[in-house]
């Protein structure tokens, strides 16, 4: 009893570790290359370095950090290419899920409840003027969406990989969402990424796994309009979660 007590505080200390150098990392606390100073970082962070190392190997598990030849790890850079990247792999990877689910077939409740969601979306979308609670409230809509997508695929070794895709900020399905609400184009691209939305569950349901494929792909690369879009302008560009990692083009 002892010992699993001791192995949940440690993995409570690994976890609080991780998301407080996320946080770093991702507000531009730590700069892109600049490398880890553990000791520097126990005293900041008021943690031990047993779990601060296990965070830096999860961290760089995630992307975020880079292994350097001298030892240790260095914040990682992004370029435009390395996310437009992501994205892709990520559209690739629920393309698959949406045909798994498609060709498998499944069930009447469950496909209600993807629908379900997509019709809450729509009374977001469908507003005369999105505020910036109908952004707050469509981030988490949008997240259940893809979630509940890939649940339909019933696939263990496809979720892991999605996951594993999916762990950098800027290739999740709701990345760049707060940048959208300062962009005038934002409700033309909401409007599209419904429309897919409600073309997959269509085609799941018609077990046509083909076109599932085809629209998540094309869904997901919605995602690269957004990004070209939100760092035309330094406002915009501020809300991308981890926007001090990507080096831009001159």
């Amino acid at each position: 009893m002892a010992k699993e007590i001791e192995g949940e505080k440690a993995q409570s200390q690994t976890l609080k570790a991780q998301l407080a150098l996320r946080e770093l990392i991702l507000s531009g606390a730590l700069a892109p290359g600049e490398r880890i100073a553990e000791l520097a970082m126990v005293d900041r962070l008021g943690l031990s370095r047993t779990p601060l190392r296990a965070a830096l190997i999860r961290l760089e598990q995630e992307g975020l950090l880079e292994e350097i030849p001298s030892g240790g790890y260095a914040v990682r850079a992004f370029s435009e290419a390395d996310i437009f990247d992501s994205i892709e792999i990520r559209g690739t990877l629920e393309g698959l899920a949406a045909r798994f689910a498609a060709e498998r077939g499944v069930s009447t409740t469950r496909l209600a409840e993807l629908k379900d969601c997509v019709a809450a979306i729509e009374e977001i979308v469908e507003a005369p003027d999105m505020s910036a609670e109908d952004f707050a409230r469509y981030v988490p809509m949008n997240e259940r969406f893809h979630a509940l997508l890939v649940d339909l695929a019933d696939s263990a070794p496809l979720r892991r990989e999605i996951e594993r895709a999916t762990s950098l900020p800027f290739a999740s399905p709701s990345g760049f969402v707060e940048a959208q609400a300062a962009l005038p184009e934002s409700r033309r691209i909401l409007l599209i990424a419904q429309e897919h939305h409600r073309l997959v569950v269509d085609a799941i349901q018609n077990r046509e796994g083909a076109r599932a494929e085809a629209i998540m792909r094309e869904h997901a690369r919605l995602a690269h309009r957004n990004l070209q879009l939100a760092l035309r302008s330094a406002a915009s560009a501020a809300k991308v979660p981890g926007a001090a990692l990507i080096r831009r083009r001159g």
